[in-house]
């Protein structure tokens, strides 16, 4: 009876998204629509899809996942990062990103830093790396949501991992190609408020079947370190030291929301740059909440675990903590198990809050920036949204294959691709922007160095330990930061053209 139910609530929610899609579609005339929804986003839209395609099943898989493990240290620090840079995101860069688009009529993340420094002067060469950079690090992205749709039916019904994961792609590719940018934002905002929904309610829930916040308090201080803020607790009851650089480079998460293609296209869509303001207040609010209820249910978690309500949970089978408590609501009653189905719609919500973003993101780069931008291949506008939406379709295909390994864990795969986009495009985002002596040796020596040092730091320094232990994220931007100053100096300046647009775009009001 639960199951049927939950399943009955799932199949509700989906065809609900489903139907976003068409209706948005109705909308999309041309590529501008389909990629940047003609930039028509309201402010409640935009901030909120905006941090629901940021938080993605890590903030209901991932946070809680490492928090259950650990305890508060590791994802306490994390989203005090994300968070202090999601607002210095919308009040820095936004307003700035906006304005600098529409004069230079970019849709996309590669087209914008292409016309910035004129790269047409150099066969769009920044434009075609730039996309390239998209596809290396969206593709592994959007699998990870797919594997984590994969494992919440897998984990609720007990069925096969692999069918799941490929039928919840075929539900947010389906939807995507459909209505594109416009679709898959109005879908966000609706998501965000079921996430929302599915936070407070397991929270309370699992409160209770720990035996009461006095309990869940008890037997978090009985393990070693796992309420402190610089200790670590480990699986086998050690304490590990949080040491002041780990704290550092686990902050620099932060970092990363500067070169973030699909919450960066949400400041682009919007419909008024004054209305920018309302969109930072609402999006961080909402940011700091969620992720500190996520954390908190991480904690909550263990208790229930404790008390045998649910199973001890290890290794990633903790990111399934909230599917675990939600089975449990949904064998309370029939109304209960309404609500355990919008809990679960809301992990599958958060999941493809992020997907369908991701996948967008990679299709422009392929059909926007690649095939026309880079190869100059001409196309009608009835052809553009035709490989525009194959694109969609071709993304999420190598996504699925990528996505087959079902112990393949959420919070790392999102950890690096967050500092793919963070190191290759935040550094160049911030010059961009705010230093008009940086030219096109600087962007493309920028870009090139944050994106490999990633690489490098990831599999050949880091496996060192000690201080070289740390979060990729940190040195590559750095090193990103420093080639664009330095290249940027030693070779010549921009052109008066690229000045003047660049102090029309500062003064403007």
């Amino acid at each position: 009876m639960a199951t049927a139910v939950i399943i009955v609530t799932i199949i509700l929610y989906l065809a609900f998204v489903i139907g976003i899609g068409i209706r948005a579609s109705k909308k999309n005339n041309d590529t501008d629509d389909f990629y940047l929804g003609g930039r028509k986003l309201g402010p409640f839209v935009t901030a909120m899809s905006a941090e629901a395609s940021d938080m993605s099943s890590w903030l209901l898989m991932g946070l809680p996942g490492v928090a259950y493990l650990s305890g508060l240290a590791d994802p306490a620090w994390t989203a005090i990062g994300l968070a202090v840079g999601t607002y210095f995101n919308w009040l820095i860069v936004a307003k700035k990103i906006r304005r600098y688009t529409v004069v230079t009529e970019s849709t996309t993340i590669p087209e914008f830093f292409s016309k910035r420094f004129r790269d047409k002067d150099s066969k769009n060469i920044l434009m075609a790396i730039g996309a390239i950079v998209i596809i290396v690090f969206f593709v592994p992205y959007t699998a990870s949501g797919f594997a984590a749709c994969g494992k919440l039916f897998a984990s609720l019904f007990g069925v096969n991992y692999l069918p799941a994961m490929i039928i919840s792609a075929i539900v947010i590719v389906a939807y995507t190609t459909l209505g594109g940018f416009l679709a898959a934002s109005k879908s966000d905002f609706w998501q965000s408020i079921i996430m929302t929904i599915a936070l407070f309610v397991v929270t309370f829930f699992g409160i209770k079947a720990a035996g009461g916040i006095a309990k869940v308090m008890e037997n978090s201080k009985a393990l070693a370190g796992y309420l402190s803020l610089t200790k670590m607790h480990n699986a086998d009851g050690s304490v590990a030291n949080y040491s002041f650089l780990t704290i550092v480079s686990t902050m620099a998460w932060g970092l990363g929301y500067f070169g973030m293609p699909h919450i960066l296209l949400r400041f682009m869509a919007i419909e008024d740059e004054k209305k920018l303001t309302l969109s930072r207040r609402v999006a961080s609010v909402w940011v700091v909440i969620s992720m500190a209820i996520s954390i908190f249910i991480g904690i909550i978690g263990f208790s229930v675990s404790k008390a045998g309500v649910i199973p001890m949970l290890s290794g990633s089978q903790s990111e399934t903590v909230i599917i675990q408590i939600s089975n449990v609501i949904a064998q309370k009653g029939f109304f209960f198990a309404i609500i355990a189905g919008l809990i679960l719609a809301g992990i599958l919500a958060a999941t493809m809050s992020t997907a369908d973003s991701q996948i967008l993101a990679a299709a422009s780069s392929v059909s926007e920036n690649l095939v026309k931008g880079f190869f100059g291949i001409k196309l009608s506008q009835k052809m553009s949204m035709m490989v525009a939406r194959l694109t969609v379709v071709g993304v999420a295909v190598i996504g699925v294959f990528l996505a087959l390994n079902p112990d393949s864990s959420v919070f790392t795969i999102v950890s690096f691709a967050w500092a793919g986009f963070g190191a290759a495009f935040g550094p160049l985002m911030l010059f961009s922007l705010f230093w008009k002596r940086t030219n096109f040796y600087g962007a493309l020596a920028g870009m090139v160095s944050g994106g490999a040092m990633v690489f490098i730091w990831k599999f050949a320094i880091k496996p060192m330990g000690g201080v070289f232990g740390i979060y990729e994220l940190l040195p590559a931007f750095l090193v990103s930061a420093l080639f664009i100053v330095v290249v940027s100096l030693l070779t010549e300046a921009p052109s008066k053209e690229i000045v003047d647009e660049f102090e029309a775009v500062k003064k403007a009001n």
